[in-house]
């Protein structure tokens, strides 16, 4: 039995954040149960490119696997009503929405303990529920340059530059997941849900980590380091090579005697000049020029080579491509498949959360409302004509058959 198997999550959510969280949960075998929005064609992912076709694309399969879908107007009257239904039988209430948003929704602990005293409610949102921004949208761009992350990342002559992925998002998904699954263990341990109010903002800004602490509690002002330097350890950054890039990171002071060692200079590990952390730091110019001059003297897997070999820790830089067929990658199985109705067999990545020895089974993303008769008949036991009903009243939305509804007679879909 997967370790989350008798969870089941009402997924208000959308884009990216969000579907990331609930992902690595519905890969440990949560029910996650995902509330798109016929008004609007259902969650936007459906239709980024590239690689998208109707209401399919890479992009939103490779956040929603393993999930079930159901189109829903939460704004109608009996709309309303299934969701609390819902609610009844279920564990959690997760969304990224708004800051603001939750509480005219009515999707917070005090809206819905009077149907559910255990439920847990977990937003996910850009500022979070309180503060001067809590009305404001929060990206991952806008939240990775109020954060300070732009300032310190990218080369010092050049501009404040972002991430090249959404780090932000995924990071305030696993926030938004591990403090479900807290507020999860302490309903079943005193029968009492509660709120998770989770930001971006706050994941972002607590993601400062020692550099902010630093700047606390004295005079380090942070910024942009040449070749992706390390604020304070040297040497532990980019090297250009005779044919590419590595990483050298010298941690430790025994990896800073060995890679002296290692590159023919054995007398820079003996200089009183760089003998410390502080040492090195304090006269960083002087020894990156010098290393700059040797590790251009030879190739990339030379020096991948000999300083392994020597016990230094050495990384390449690769690309997106190189990454996903390093043997590593396979060998921890981290490339999974599955098969699609439109993309036939679609790669996408594994969840590095992990628990116990259960076999992993991915399923596609669901088609939007793919799961309607199911949550109908299994989960609610609604008879024919109150969900006949509950239609002619516009909880669903205008229901209409679209195309893969017509190719799969199991999704009805919903728009």
């Amino acid at each position: 039995m997967k370790p989350l198997a008798d969870v089941r999550i009402i997924a208000i959510e959308q884009y990216g954040a969000g579907p990331f969280g609930s992902l690595h949960l519905a890969d440990l075998g949560a029910e996650v149960i995902k509330i798109e929005d016929p008004s609007v064609g259902g969650d936007v992912s459906r239709y980024v490119p590239p690689m998208a076709e109707g209401e399919d694309s890479i992009f939103f399969e490779s956040f929603n696997r393993n999930k079930r879908s159901l189109s829903l107007d939460l704004s109608s009257e009996q709309g309303r009503a299934v969701f609390e239904d819902l609610v009844r039988s279920s564990d959690a209430v997760y969304s990224n929405l708004r800051g603001d948003v939750p509480a005219k929704m009515q999707i917070r602990y005090d809206d819905l303990k009077h149907l559910n005293p255990a439920i847990v409610c977990c937003s996910l949102s850009g500022f979070g529920m309180t503060g001067p921004r809590a009305t404001e949208p929060g990206y991952d761009y806008i939240l990775q340059g109020l954060a300070g992350w732009m300032n310190v990342t990218g080369d010092p002559d050049g501009p404040p530059t972002k991430s090249g992925l959404s780090v932000v998002d995924y990071s305030g998904g696993f926030v938004a997941a591990i403090s479900l699954l807290a507020g999860l263990h302490a309903a079943k341990r005193d029968g009492i849900g509660g709120d998770a109010d989770v930001s971006l903002f706050d994941t972002a800004v607590t993601m400062l980590t020692y550099v902010a602490a630093w700047n606390l509690n004295g005079e380090f002002v942070p910024k942009r380091m040449h070749n992706s330097a390390h604020p304070s350890l040297v040497p532990f950054q980019n090297f250009e090579t005779a044919d590419g890039w590595i990483v050298v990171a010298c941690a430790k002071e025994k990896f800073w005697k060995r890679l002296a060692v290692a590159i023919g200079r054995p007398d820079l590990g003996e200089d009183q000049n760089f003998e410390t952390f502080a040492d090195r730091r304090e006269n960083s110019h002087e020894l990156l020029k010098i290393l700059d001059e040797v590790f251009l003297t030879n190739t990339c897997e030379y020096w991948l080579s000999v300083l392994a070999d020597a016990g230094v820790p050495v990384g390449p830089v690769y690309n997106v491509e190189q990454a996903l067929a390093d043997p590593h990658t396979i060998a921890r199985g981290l490339i999974v498949e599955t098969d699609h109705h439109r993309f036939g067999r679609v790669k996408q990545l594994a969840s590095p959360v992990n628990f116990g020895s259960h076999p992993r089974e991915y399923r596609r993303a669901p088609i939007r409302n793919e799961d309607f008769d199911y949550v109908m008949n299994e989960i609610l036991k609604y008879s024919p004509e109150r969900v006949a009903k509950l239609g002619q009243l516009g909880a669903f939305g205008v229901i209409q058959k679209s195309a893969e509804s017509q190719e799969h007679p199991d999704a009805e879909s919903v728009l």
